[in-house]
């Protein structure tokens, strides 16, 4: 029995401290910062397939073009990944989905051959998640575990258009979309008052007439038991909001209902140009509400005071535009109308500049033009047939540009691994979607290394904010050395980076950031230096040094 009790003690004495060393590491977790945030974004059917019982719903098993039906990817595979600390190591702290609701059944010949909607932008019912996707149950434990891990999860949102019509799927009624004319984008009227393309129902969000839900909805969801849910719900909200039944409503009131029930942390907001400003505002104020009232009831699951974050999808704009977007006979500032972010098309072809360019000029626009507010860059993405490196030729110096520019960093799924963009006998954005590239990841050195490079990088610009939120100031031209400062409320950080640098020993200059006698870790080579005569010297094998306070 003595040695029972002994034994006891020794677990609860082991017990109390690995509890003592998780709340240790908890409370040093660094501050998250919108601006600065290092988001992955990855298209959910081709990123890793966690449940093959989800595989094939509504006969979608047609012969399509190349890349173009469904492949098994899923809640669950995103899942796997968190579970295996996948998007830790690569410093992600947000995840960003493409859409999950449920998709128009049957597939449309675009021209590339028959096209399912695996992508996740061809929404039939906003209120349910689209079987192939997974479950509600599985969104809920994807958004606990990422929480967890201090990943916030961020979906995307259509309100612009429905699906195509197809072999199953009837168009909405005339109250709810138009189907012609097609739109000619040479002004604001043609951008707003049309059809993206052909066979693509645009939602009438200019709309504040009443209208009556689609039959076919209504039909859907008496088969399925929650047709008196669903109705009471929305009668709820039009008597909350006083909005009239217009389609824009129906659609915010169902996109806001995922903030509501699993708070989620952001919306992307898809096609933003394509409607009037007033949409966004609405939108921004109900997913405001929302968060806010979700936070109440669940205090025990808040992360922190930051507000729901909204970015938006203005195809085009570019940092160097400021706040304004030109349709040519009109210059709209989406800052104003309900975003807090708008990603930057202009990286993709900036990344060709040299870094102090690119550095200098993105700090600046974020610290005076845009000041309060952010773009997200990429270098390559789901439907942009421009990515900065398509065949995957400079894998280090994409992560390198896109990790260390000012202003957030959207990391499209296969960057990290050099998943091809060019994929043969493809055409269009099919080239883009290819499924993650997973066995090379396990079994190509070089993919590995590459990865590690990511890695750590990635994991630099998560810890820092001053990466990508900071002030960008140069130090030395040769050595290139530089250093990134930021400073808001109760957050203070600096950090000093020198890149192209020779390989072995070399003296980096930190002019006043850390002062004389500062402990200082090169995260890149994981040596420690101390600052002496304003100088730190590191002895490595790279060419690059990432330094912080140890």
């Amino acid at each position: 029995m003595q040695k029972i009790n002994k034994l006891l003690v020794l677990a609860l004495v082991l017990f109390s401290i690995t509890t003592i060393a998780q709340k240790n590491k908890k409370a040093v977790q660094r501050p998250f910062v919108w601006e600065g945030a290092n988001l992955y974004f990855l298209m959910t059917d081709r990123f890793n397939n966690g449940d093959k019982t989800n595989d094939v719903n509504f006969g979608r098993v047609k012969p399509t073009g190349k890349e173009r039906g469904y492949q098994g990817g899923d809640i669950r595979g995103i899942i796997q990944k968190i579970d295996d600390g996948y998007f830790e190591k690569l410093g992600t702290n947000v995840i960003w989905m493409t859409p999950i609701v449920e998709q128009v059944k049957g597939g449309v010949d675009e021209g590339t051959g028959l096209s399912y909607s695996f992508h996740g932008y061809w929404t039939r019912d906003w209120t349910n998640l689209d079987p192939s996707c997974g479950s509600k149950k599985d969104l809920a434990e994807l958004v606990s575990k990422a929480h967890a891990k201090g990943i916030r999860i961020m979906l995307d949102a259509v309100i612009n258009h429905t699906g195509p019509v197809t072999d199953f799927d009837s168009v909405w009624p005339s109250t709810w979309v138009r189907t012609e004319p097609v739109c000619t984008y040479n002004n604001y009227q043609n951008n707003t008052l049309c059809a993206l393309v052909k066979n693509l129902p645009d939602i009438k969000t200019e709309s504040d007439e009443n209208v009556e839900l689609p039959s076919f909805l209504i039909e859907k969801w008496k088969s399925e038991g929650r047709y008196e849910k669903e109705v009471a719900s929305l009668d709820a909200f039009f008597k909350r909001t006083g909005y009239p039944k217009a389609p824009k409503y129906y659609i915010i009131k169902w996109l806001t209902d995922y903030i509501l029930e699993f708070g989620i942390d952001g919306y992307r907001f898809d096609t933003v140009k394509h409607t009037n400003e007033d949409v966004w505002v609405a939108f921004k104020a109900q997913c405001d509400y929302t968060f806010a009232t979700w936070k109440k009831n669940n205090p025990k699951k808040v992360l922190d005071n930051n507000p729901f974050y909204t970015i938006a999808e203005v195809y085009g704009y570019g940092i160097g535009g400021g706040k304004l977007y030109d349709f040519s006979d009109k210059k709209v500032n989406y800052f104003e109308k309900g975003f807090n972010s708008m990603i930057n098309f202009s990286l993709r072809w900036d990344a060709d500049k040299d870094y102090e360019t690119i550095f200098s000029s993105y700090s600046n626009s974020l610290n005076t033009t845009l000041k309060g507010n952010s773009v997200l860059n990429y270098l390559s993405s789901h439907d942009d047939g421009n990515p900065f490196d398509a065949k995957r030729r400079k894998p280090f110096e994409t992560a390198t540009k896109l990790l260390l520019s000012p202003g957030a960093s959207q990391t499209y799924y296969g960057d990290e691994s050099a998943r091809s963009l060019v994929v043969k006998g493809t055409i269009g954005d099919a080239t883009l979607r290819s499924f993650m590239n997973w066995n090379d990841l396990k079994s190509n050195p070089e993919t590995q290394k590459i990865l590690l490079h990511w890695r750590k990088l990635g994991q630099f610009r998560r810890n820092h904010a001053s990466i990508g939120a900071g002030i960008h100031k140069q130090i030395s031209v040769q050595p290139y050395v530089f250093s990134r400062i930021f400073s808001k409320e109760k957050i203070n950080d600096a950090v000093v980076i020198g890149l192209n640098l020779p390989l072995g020993k070399k003296e980096i200059s930190i002019e006043t950031i850390f002062k004389n006698g500062t402990k200082l870790k090169d995260v890149y080579s994981g040596k420690t230096t101390s600052v002496v005569n304003g100088k730190a010297s590191i002895d490595s094998q790279f060419d690059i040094v990432l330094l912080e306070k140890n």
